[in-house]
């Protein structure tokens, strides 16, 4: 007898389990056949998400394809040193303002930003410059550290060298190269001594010193930073 009174736990266990499974089973059929309407509703707005997700994401890609083969004949007239042209142009290509406004969320268009504004910088047009460099979504890469540097000269050419030098200093670290990160600097240093900020100029120059010792900039850091700290 004693033999079989485990086997009867065992049973009664599995018993019991089962009896949970079914009873979930019923509840979630019960459930279901009571919000037939709720879940099927549920499931299409999941469906009709999804939907929209791929079928954005493939019309970013063509649109994005069409504002790239639409920007070539522009930029071709931009490396021609044709600004304007490659700005406004006529009715056999588009211009980058009209690419940049149309297609400004993908990555083609915000290319177009950049390039608008480097060209408006270029005519003059300072201030649509600055709205075309600030529209441009920057990475930390090469014209990331460019367009902080555009917008930077733009604010130092209409009379705020503070913010130019804030805007110098970016551009040299958002993107470090041995080239144009001491060159930035050296910018932001003169920036800064034209706002009176002593202090971040004498920064500027000793990190070009620290951290860019090779760099032409770094030759005359030395008496640089003399002739600041005589007149600070």
């Amino acid at each position: 007898m004693s033999t079989l009174n485990p086997t009867r736990k065992v049973s009664r266990r599995h018993e019991l389990r089962e009896d949970t499974v079914v009873t979930a089973y019923a509840r979630a059929l019960g459930y279901f056949e009571n919000n037939r309407s709720v879940v099927f509703g549920a499931a299409a707005v999941i469906l009709l998400i999804a939907t929209l997700i791929v079928g954005l994401s493939w019309n970013q890609g063509r649109q994005n394809e069409k504002a790239l083969s639409e920007m070539a004949v522009a930029v071709q007239h931009f490396e021609s040193g044709d600004f304007q042209a490659a700005l406004d142009g006529d009715a056999s290509f588009t211009g980058l303002v009209e690419i940049a406004d149309r297609y400004g969320s993908t990555d083609s268009g915000n290319l177009a930003n950049y390039y608008a504004g480097d060209a408006f910088f270029r005519v003059g047009d300072l201030d649509q410059a600055l709205e075309y460099f600030e529209a441009f979504s920057k990475d930390a890469n090469y014209l990331g550290a460019s367009a902080f540097a555009g917008e930077a000269s733009i604010h130092e050419l209409k009379g705020d060298p503070a913010k130019a030098g804030d805007l110098f200093a970016r551009a040299a670290r958002v993107f470090e190269s041995d080239i144009t990160s001491p060159m930035y600097l050296e910018s932001a240093a003169r920036a800064y001594v034209a706002a009176g900020n002593t202090k971040k100029a004498i920064d500027a120059y000793e990190s070009i010193q620290e951290d860019f010792p090779a760099s032409s900039q770094a030759q005359n850091v030395a008496f640089l930073l003399a002739q600041l700290e005589a007149t600070s």
